[in-house]
């Protein structure tokens, strides 16, 4: 099963306000995770108020996304990408 990859305009902003090197390797690894059979084994469920969202720790970084309405794993949403110390 092929999983889409879709970035909100958030998540770009915040790729963009990355360095190359760091950027690159936060959506190489994002394109990883997409490829393995269930991509949330290796992320982590947050608690609430954020308890319908994931999160990959990729380095320092954490990308925060959700997976689609019916709860499939078809499409992987991101919604933001922040240093640790800003994501929460």
């Amino acid at each position: 099963m092929k999983i889409k990859i879709v970035y909100t305009n958030k998540a770009l902003k915040d790729l963009d306000k990355l360095g190359l090197s760091t950027a690159r390797q936060i959506v190489k690894k994002i394109g990883f995770y997409s490829k393995k059979g269930n991509p949330l084994l290796c992320a982590k469920k947050l608690k609430p108020p954020f308890d319908d969202l994931f999160r990959f720790r990729i380095g320092d970084y954490r990308v925060i996304f959700e997976v689609d309405n019916k709860g499939n794993l078809s499409i992987l949403t991101i919604l933001m990408i922040k240093h640790r110390k800003d994501v929460y």
